[in-house]
């Protein structure tokens, strides 16, 4: 009996996790950049449905890593400073390692939520433009969205601010994204397409080169990760 009450307890709380996340996920201007991600991706996909160009599933890669960066922008940058608004932070730093488990839970969210939405995306562009592997297509697209995300997270916990980790995150994503025309079809590009293998390459090489970018991008990913939930052990700059 007392097994049955544990668990049902941990359901609950569990429950009361889930929701509580979801709120902040999608309180305040989310839903503003969900709609700024969906009109700009409906846009640009009329404007290349009645153009003469033809397009490809490179393309459509191009096409919804925008979106999907609008998306994951507002909860990983503007989490913590939700917390502190609502004095949230003060709760969560008041358990032990329970602030880990918040912010694991919500990441997890937010991403699901939004390869959700990128794959719903990646169907319509199948319906409007070209057929496109839409699991594969969501797949390759986490690679920078989630090291982006990341590490607007790692930020929000240096800075501290929603606004300044904001203004810190388009400096850098300015940078990334200038720096892709310079390493177009290097490992090291943020913004490698997988989708558009260049004409003078092999494709195997090209394939080890986008291997070798995943995994720069998924280390990245959880070093960022690691090292904001280690900011968050200083109380005293929170509160």
């Amino acid at each position: 009996m007392e097994y049955w009450v544990q668990i049902k307890n941990s359901w609950n709380i569990a429950v009361k996790l889930f929701r509580y996340n979801l709120k902040i996920i999608f309180a305040n201007k989310f839903f503003f950049f969900l709609t700024a991600a969906v009109i700009f991706f409906l846009f640009v996909t009329t404007i290349n449905l009645f153009s003469d160009s033809n397009p490809t599933e490179g393309t459509v890669y191009y096409l919804l890593i925008f979106p999907g960066l609008l998306l994951i922008f507002y909860p990983m940058t503007f989490g913590i400073q939700n917390d502190v608004d609502t004095r949230m932070i003060e709760i969560l730093f008041g358990i032990p390692n329970y602030r880990y488990k918040v912010w694991l839970v919500r990441m997890v969210l937010i991403y699901i939520v939004v390869s959700v939405i990128l794959f719903v995306l990646s169907l319509i562009s199948t319906f409007a433009l070209v057929s496109v592997p839409a699991f594969e297509m969501v797949y390759q697209l986490m690679f920078p969205i989630f090291f982006l995300g990341s590490l607007a997270f790692m930020f929000s916990t240096l800075v501290r601010n929603g606004y300044g980790t904001a203004v810190v995150m388009v400096i850098i994503g300015l940078a990334f994204w200038i720096s892709s025309g310079i390493l177009e079809n290097s490992k090291w590009n943020i913004f490698l397409n997988p989708f558009r293998i260049p004409s003078d390459m092999n494709e195997t090489i090209w394939m080890s080169i986008t291997l070798d970018n995943r995994i720069f991008l998924a280390v990245g990913t959880i070093l960022t990760i690691l090292y904001g939930l280690l900011n968050l052990q200083k109380r005293e700059k929170f509160i």
